[in-house]
């Protein structure tokens, strides 16, 4: 069985998966596979773009999402008289013809991936490009216009032990995995308000909520510190500057990143 991998450290939010999806189903009926798909409301490859963090540190994440032709499908489960089935290599097609009318297929998913076509009054999907596949195409269209090599088709075997499956379909086993998706992250930056300077090379920790240190680093040549790659939870931000009062500044991590923004260090008296 081969599963879509995707790099979240390659993608540069190029959309050319998406698009080579629209290019090879829309205008294009490819039954007893799948039926055309429509220029607009379907996505079968969905780039999601995410903006996290706020000014001034502001980063932007990409995450194709697709059908994951899970292991545990639950539009074969929702379908009746075989409308969902999974082929020999493991591809899980919607049959355009008995689909018909049964909109539970579309409902089911819980990735979203299944989208409902109300003028032919079916449910549509990604079909792994069963059609190219038979026709001798190694891989997909969306991987194959990876312009990065973010996306890549490879054995399930292969896939890295740091691979997670798709989280919005992850209790049903689906066949397409991510890696290297940014964790958490907190931004701030010292600031000396009397001189208006910041300050450069300070010691700045992370404290988890037990008050145990989990990170260090030292303000850069701006004043900035980045603590990466964290778990989702709450922080406490502290420092000790010579000359200046300490800090200890909360940062809950646990549902978005945090940008504290300028700290305004003041003076000892």
């Amino acid at each position: 069985m081969k599963t879509i991998l995707f790099d979240a450290s390659l993608c540069n939010g190029c959309y050319g998966c998406q698009m080579a999806c629209k290019d090879e189903h829309c205008g294009n009926d490819w039954s007893p596979i799948a039926a055309e798909q429509p220029t607009t409301g379907q996505f079968w490859c969905k780039v999601e773009q995410v903006t996290r963090g706020k000014l001034p540190e502001v980063k932007v994440q990409y995450t194709p999402v697709m059908c994951g032709h899970c292991e545990n499908a639950a539009c074969m489960e929702a379908a009746t008289d075989g409308a969902v089935y999974r082929r020999e290599d493991g591809l899980i097609i919607i049959d355009p013809v008995k689909a018909k009318g049964q909109k539970a297929i579309a409902e089911s998913c819980p990735a979203g991936a299944v989208y409902y076509n109300d003028a032919l009054d079916i449910p549509q999907k990604c079909t792994g490009c069963a059609h190219l596949i038979d026709d001798g195409w190694e891989v997909p269209r969306c991987v194959d216009v990876c312009a990065t090599g973010a996306l890549t088709y490879i054995d399930e075997k292969d896939v890295p032990a740091e691979a997670v499956p798709m989280p919005a379909a992850s209790e049903l086993h689906p066949h397409v995995h991510y890696m290297n998706v940014p964790k958490r992250w907190i931004y701030g930056v010292l600031v000396d308000r009397s001189i208006n300077e910041v300050v450069i090379g300070a010691t700045v920790k992370l404290l988890d909520a037990e008050g145990t240190e989990v990170a260090r680093i030292a303000t850069d040549e701006f004043g900035e510190f980045r603590f990466k790659e964290l778990d989702e939870q709450a922080y406490t931000v502290a420092a000790s500057v010579d000359g200046y009062e300490d800090i200890a500044l909360s940062a809950d991590a646990t549902d978005k990143d945090v940008v504290l923004g300028d700290i305004f260090l003041s003076a000892v008296a």
